[in-house]
């Protein structure tokens, strides 16, 4: 893991800051950086999604370069949550409302508030440039979404992106830290503290099919582990999860 201080960049406006911290990577930036803009006019989600860019929200994508393999670098989405745990935690929000949402979300009372995206490649000075792309509503939430969606501020909550980014950035690398130095293990415990559905019945989108089951636990990799009918256990690495219960 590097010494190196981690830095913050703010922009006037960008397409995406994702999109830029991987032109950053490709150009030698190394980081450890998070690049932050005031509006985003091309943000992406999962699949390809946009992300809505309004006004007051906060769009930012941390830079980091690891020695390890995509799939391991993978689980640094479980630490993005956490951190955004921790934002929400400071923002005066109740801990038992905040919930994570296998793979990449983080709602409130069931609500949206973040997404988080995760990329990679392999950078030139060597090792893999990781971009930890977060989107969270801290002033307003969109509207006419798939899932309800919520803001800090819809909450009460007294929080500007500036100080968000702060909190954020701070929150992941603390994190970040406890991962590199002692593997997934306790980013898996303190992720499941906070689970959304956990115990409950979902269904699990996948490329050819659609599995469903009792959402009971990380594996060691972070996979979902569904238990099926008959005592059956799947772990789904990636797909879409819905609760149609919830």
């Amino acid at each position: 893991m590097s010494g190196l201080a981690t830095r913050l960049e703010w922009l006037d406006e960008t397409s995406s800051t994702n999109t830029l911290a991987r032109e950053r990577a490709e150009a030698g930036e190394r980081g450890p950086l998070w690049i932050a803009a005031r509006r985003q006019t091309a943000g992406r989600g999962r699949r390809g999604r946009s992300w809505s860019g309004l006004d007051g929200n906060l769009f930012t994508t941390g830079l980091y370069t690891l020695s390890d393999d995509p799939q391991r670098a993978a689980q640094l989405s479980f630490v993005a949550a956490l951190a955004v745990g921790d934002l929400c935690d400071a923002a005066g929000v109740p801990f038992e409302l905040t919930r994570l949402k296998w793979p990449n979300d983080v709602l409130i009372n069931g609500e949206k508030l973040a997404g988080i995206l995760l990329e990679s490649g392999k950078a030139p000075g060597g090792g893999l440039w990781l971009a930890v792309g977060i989107g969270i509503n801290i002033a307003v939430a969109p509207e006419n979404v798939e899932r309800p969606a919520t803001s800090l501020a819809s909450l009460g909550a007294d929080m500007n992106r500036e100080r968000a980014l702060d909190i954020l950035s701070r929150a992941f690398d603390k994190y970040f830290a406890l991962w590199f130095r002692d593997g997934f293990g306790p980013i898996r415990d303190r992720w499941l503290v906070r689970a959304f559905g956990l115990g409950d019945r979902c269904q699990a989108r996948l490329n050819d099919e659609t599995v469903t089951g009792i959402f009971a636990d990380l594996g060691p990799d972070g996979s979902l582990r569904l238990d099926l009918a008959r005592g059956e256990r799947r772990f789904i690495s990636a797909g879409e999860v819905f609760f149609p219960d919830s």
